[in-house]
């Protein structure tokens, strides 16, 4: 991670960590970076989620922009992947969404894609930096004429709606299903979406006023989706998104959690099985559980793991050729259709599989097996967290925990990208085993770094 950016982009407390001045030096130092050497005008397109703040970090960020000369589409309130598809669809140079993701509304962020879709690479994002911390290098201002323009993109979602309709060969006819939009950036597409390609959808969280992002819903928070979909019959799955949309979690017919690595083991084994999952591979990261390692062994696929991220996720997909990839928690990644996670279209390929099938998604969820798994998260300082990397009582610790499990386990401790978290996480064979070791890493590293 670099001094700005995480795992995913720009995050702070708005008005506190993320500022106004911050967004527009941000809107600047990327403008230059992304079009240096170009000689026609830069166009950026932006797009933002429902919180509070977006309108006031996109309109500092677009002032930013247009003030070395670049031209800015507000798409207005978009999912993150449909920032990610229009920078294509557009001709843009670049994109940038305001958001912070699944975090609670008083965070906010800013992520930046470059002129094919893709997050940018660390290196591009260290060059941002250097201009925005250290100041080095003249960010020459223009004038007059000169000036960029903000124009706004009414169809943005419309034409975004269009290509996620695309990638699936039928309509959802005759399926009953429950969306839960976060409150969020699905807010302004699911309900349309769904309805369009026939199915009855049940669309709930959809009414964003600001400051109920991720708020008691959404994939981070999914016992209502749960217990709503169990209590209802008619409803063959439940869908949860995150607040930018590029996350998606399944809830079964039966009200019980289907995540990030379970979807992806239902649909690589059918891509797998119709000659459609490239090099017989799918791509995790470092927190796949070991279930869904198992599971590719035992049908013949590969499985090649990644650092945390959904961006080194991408990375090693484009390294190799690879199609489907993904995380836990639910950015997956179908690289025939999009450039990043993307959650309402990795709800339509797994819907379009269940309806195909015939199959309920409980049995569908059976071909892994997950192996217990506690994750704990520890809120820490921001010196904490650059402490944790030479704290030799916390590597002595997961070094003693890690010797404990043997071959029968894995411990992971690690700064999150986007929060101030340390997180651990210990997988094993015994459950009161994985507890105890998990609480006790845990409390050492509040100990040490709280």
């Amino acid at each position: 991670m670099g001094r700005l950016f995480g795992t995913d982009g720009v995050r702070g407390i708005a008005g506190k960590d993320m500022t106004c001045e911050l967004a527009m030096e941000i809107g600047r130092a990327a403008a230059t970076v992304l079009t240096y050497g170009r000689r026609r005008r830069p166009l950026v397109v932006l797009g933002k989620d429902t919180r509070l703040s977006s309108d006031m970090l996109g309109a500092a960020l677009a002032a930013g922009l247009c003030s070395v000369g670049a031209d800015v589409i507000d798409l207005g309130v978009i999912s993150t992947p449909a920032v990610a598809y229009l920078v294509g669809k557009y001709k843009a140079d670049a994109g940038v969404m305001i958001s912070a993701s699944h975090n609670p509304y008083p965070f906010n962020g800013i992520k930046i894609f470059g002129g094919e879709g893709f997050k940018l690479p660390d290196e591009l994002e260290d060059q941002i930096e250097t201009l925005v911390l250290d100041k080095a290098g003249e960010i020459p201002l223009v004038s007059g004429g000169d000036l960029g323009q903000i124009t706004h993109c009414p169809s943005a979602v419309r034409d975004y709606i269009e290509h996620l309709k695309s990638t699936i060969p039928y309509s959802l006819d005759g399926m009953k299903i429950a969306v839960d939009c976060a409150n969020g950036s699905a807010s302004a597409s699911a309900r349309t979406l769904f309805e369009e390609l026939g199915a009855e959808a049940v669309i709930l969280s959809d009414r964003p006023n600001g400051v109920n992002i991720n708020e008691g819903c959404g994939s981070t928070h999914m016992e209502a989706l749960k217990e709503y979909v169990a209590s209802h019959e008619e409803i063959v799955a439940g869908v949860a998104f995150d607040g930018d949309a590029d996350r998606c979690l399944f809830v079964d017919e039966k009200g019980n959690e289907v995540d990030g690595d379970f979807i992806m083991a239902i649909c690589g084994l059918d891509m797998f099985q119709r000659g459609k999952l490239r090099r017989a591979t799918i791509v995790g990261t470092v927190l796949t559980n070991m279930g869904f390692a198992r599971f590719c062994t035992q049908n013949g696929i590969h499985f090649a793991a990644t650092k945390v991220g959904d961006r080194y996720v991408l990375e090693e997909m484009e390294l190799e050729g690879y199609n489907l990839g993904g995380e836990q928690s639910g950015h997956v990644i179908f690289r025939e259709f999009a450039t990043t996670g993307d959650g309402q279209l990795t709800a339509l390929q797994l819907l379009c599989l269940l309806k195909r099938s015939g199959t309920p998604l409980s049995e569908l969820a059976q071909v892994m097996s997950r192996m217990p798994q506690v994750m704990e998260n520890v809120e820490v300082s921001a010196q904490g967290k650059l402490q944790f990397y030479n704290n030799e009582a916390i590597k002595q610790g997961v070094a003693q925990a890690k010797d404990q499990l043997g071959d029968r386990g894995r411990v992971l401790v690690r700064v999150s990208g986007t929060e101030p978290l340390v997180r651990v996480m210990v997988e094993g064979e015994d459950p009161a085993e994985i507890q105890a070791l998990a609480l006790s890493l845990a409390d050492l590293v509040r100990r040490e770094l709280a």
